[in-house]
């Protein structure tokens, strides 16, 4: 098994309405989505995103487009035009949840088309 970052198997795409945050995760391929389904579970988003949820976390499996969709309530600090969050549409969510580690078969690990794709942070640094 291999310990890697979901951003190694898919994207994501977050959005908002009113206070509701909307996030989806589309895997690269039917392994990388069985890991995601398996792994990444409403409790584990909640857990992730603590006091920035207070409402329910509910997921969706969208298995024809190897995407997995979850419904935030209470998620935005009251929503775009009353919130006082830096981020009051949830946009950062999709990247926040693409660095949460995850356990992986390390076929699925290696078989992933974005590892090692992204240069060094020490590449930015000069």
């Amino acid at each position: 098994m291999a310990r890697i970052p979901l951003r190694d198997l898919c994207g994501a795409r977050s959005g908002d309405k009113g206070d509701i945050s909307d996030l989806s995760l589309f895997a690269d391929d039917e392994a990388a989505f069985e890991v995601i389904k398996a792994e990444v579970t409403a409790e584990r988003v909640k857990a992730l995103f603590g006091s920035l949820v207070q409402g329910e976390v509910v997921r969706y499996e969208a298995a024809n487009v190897w995407a997995l969709k979850f419904v935030m309530q209470a998620a935005l600090g009251g929503g775009a035009p009353r919130s006082l969050r830096s981020d009051n549409l949830g946009k950062t969510f999709g990247a926040a949840l693409l660095r949460l580690e995850i356990e992986v078969p390390d076929e699925v690990a290696a078989a992933s088309v974005r590892r090692g794709r992204r240069a060094p942070l020490d590449a930015w640094r000069t």
